[in-house]
């Protein structure tokens, strides 16, 4: 993923609608003063969180559903000035939060139960899942509320406190759901919002007030944050993107793969983490494969993210945008064939043309580096072990998609890719059932699932000797 956002000389987080270029909002930074006072209110809110009965957690958590469900339109509409998303997808992104959100007040309690341990004599041990303070989050903008609620939700469960540094261009779906949370009843301060540049974010990490960080970004980001956290002798959780292979094998089929690329590379203007970037296709079917993707990726229309009719809007920022263009300008030059797309769209906003490049190869920018926006690179495979070796040769291993009808070849395929997911014909998707993550340059531990719900605790071993 790209950087979260550029800092601005000024000092102010501004937000503009990347659909018309309009100026929605600014915010200044906050001060040092400033956060050492939200530092102070949300040490304060943990304290009282953290001696809250979990059925009072629970309680809470099912009020955040209904608020966000009962705000979902404003939501929504936010979201998609901010930064792009169409409005159906918009809506889609609040009712998963929701959706998350329920589920963690449904299994949560019990995954964070004391278990017990046997070992093998009268005595009494059990582990216990305790919380460890406040955590710092630095989230992107591509999913504004999604991305904080798969991190705040198990972080927070478990009577962690949370500070969110949210992307300066989407700060209004960050104080909206600071607002919600508030509305749901959580104490005031608890979940709370920085706005600041690098310098105080650092600062921030190394105050003794912050247990641990969790980023969301580019590997130039995370590896900032991950060297001030180790430097502190604090717990670090990183999601760096990927550049997802999408693999297609020869016997799969081939109408059922097409379609689900389009969806994989295209949606949310193919500003997606885990979306499929780089499609593997085994040479048997690579020219029908790329033929019929081709023509499908053609069908997209884009434009105004409100209208229903649109299926790619605007990328979130100009600087984005350019920087995506120089990736495929390279990628051409070093001998990729364009078959769609290719360039800026005149006008206002910051639209990219979908985009197919194909004869892919490594050592080329869309093979090698993460293409964050609607651009899809083909390499075609001589058969299942290249695919295999071309899926691994990246610096990233975030998660990864598997086309073939013969399931049990394809469950020994996933145990050979270096990826935190496999996807067999299906493409990665996020789900609160089962972990996200990656391996490699695409960062380290996990969110969602009861490895989410335990990630940010003290996992306190109590072992009680018998008397008898």
């Amino acid at each position: 993923m790209s950087d979260l956002s550029p800092i601005s000389p000024a000092n102010v987080a501004t937000s503009r609608n990347p659909a018309t270029g309009e100026l929605i909002a600014t915010y200044p930074f906050q001060t040092q003063t400033d956060v050492e006072q939200l530092l102070d209110v949300n040490a304060a809110a943990f304290r009282l969180w953290r001696a809250t009965p979990m059925r009072e957690r629970v309680a809470a958590y099912r009020r955040l559903a209904d608020t966000l469900r009962e705000r979902s339109e404003s939501f929504a509409a936010l979201i998609t000035a901010e930064m792009g998303k169409t409005l159906a997808a918009a809506r889609g992104e609040v009712e998963k939060c929701a959706a998350t959100i329920e589920w963690i007040a449904d299994n949560g309690p019990g995954i964070l139960a004391d278990e017990p341990v046997n070992v093998g004599s009268d005595d009494e041990v059990h582990v216990s899942f305790l919380p460890i303070g406040t955590v710092l989050a630095v989230m992107p903008w591509n999913f504004p509320l999604w991305q904080v609620i798969r991190a705040s939700g198990p972080i927070m469960l478990s009577g962690n406190g949370f500070m969110l540094k949210h992307a300066p261009n989407v700060m209004g779906s960050a104080y909206a759901l600071q607002e919600a949370y508030e509305a749901a009843g959580f104490p005031k301060g608890l979940f709370t919002n920085l706005i600041a540049d690098n310098d105080t974010v650092a600062r921030t990490i190394e105050d003794p007030r912050i247990a641990a960080v969790t980023l969301t970004g580019s590997m130039r980001a995370g590896s900032a944050v991950a060297a001030t956290a180790g430097k502190a002798l604090k717990k670090s959780l990183l999601e760096l993107g990927g550049s997802d292979a999408f693999i297609v094998l020869a016997d799969a089929n081939i109408d059922l793969a097409v379609k689900a690329a389009v969806e994989a590379r295209f949606q949310n203007a193919g500003q997606v983490c885990l979306a499929a970037k780089r499609f593997i296709l085994e040479a048997p079917i690579a020219e029908q494969f790329t033929r019929q993707f081709v023509t499908a990726v053609g069908q997209l229309k884009i434009g105004d993210p409100l209208d229903s009719a649109i299926n790619v809007g605007p990328m979130a920022r100009a600087d984005l945008r350019d920087e995506l263009d120089g990736q495929v300008q390279r990628t051409i030059a070093a001998g990729a064939t364009l078959l769609l797309g290719g360039k800026k769209i005149d006008g206002p906003g910051n639209f990219y043309a979908p985009t197919v490049l194909a004869d892919v190869k490594p050592g080329m920018a869309a093979f090698d580096e993460e293409t964050f926006g609607p651009v899809a690179a083909i390499t075609i495979a001589a058969n299942a072990e290249e695919a295999i070796v071309l899926a691994n040769t990246s610096d990233y291993g975030l998660g990864g998609s598997l086309w073939t009808q013969d399931i049990p070849r394809a469950q020994r395929i996933a145990r050979r890719l270096e990826t935190g997911g496999v996807f067999i014909n299906g493409f990665p998707a996020t789900n609160a059932r089962i972990p996200v993550g990656g391996v490699k340059k695409s960062g380290y531990g996990r969110e969602l699932s009861h490895f989410g719900l335990r990630e940010f605790t003290n996992a306190q071993a109590v072992w009680a000797k018998s008397v008898d």
